[in-house]
């Protein structure tokens, strides 16, 4: 699997866990520390905690486990580091705050494939 690859399923984990606005952003042309930024929100502390927890076990099963996890617990932001994927997942009102999207806006925001199913 290429790093693409695990962000698209890293997506396709949030999506199906209705987190809210998801974002994939493509950075290897601006970031030294990673090719890949996916941001999600979750409706509530324990819908954030539940997001984190379910991309860390899907990406486990192809074999992909995380550097290092930030944030678990009431914080409003978890961050995931599988190496050159960071996943942050935010409560509505961190995400608004911290505004990621608007530091990596000159990033490549990537459409998140969909399950043919």
């Amino acid at each position: 699997m290429n790093n693409l690859e695990i962000a698209q399923l890293a997506a396709k984990v949030l999506s199906k866990k209705k987190a809210l606005d998801i974002a994939l952003i493509d950075v290897r042309e601006k970031s030294s520390f990673a090719d890949y930024l996916l941001i999600a929100s979750g409706g509530s502390e324990r819908q954030v905690a539940t997001l984190a927890s379910e991309v860390e076990d899907e990406l486990a099963k192809v074999d992909i486990l995380a550097k290092n996890i930030e944030g678990k617990g009431p914080s409003g932001w978890i961050l995931l580091d599988f190496g050159d994927l960071i996943v942050n997942i935010f409560s509505r009102e961190q995400r608004a705050h911290y505004n990621i999207e608007k530091v990596w806006g000159d990033g490549i925001f990537l459409e998140i494939e969909e399950d043919q199913e």
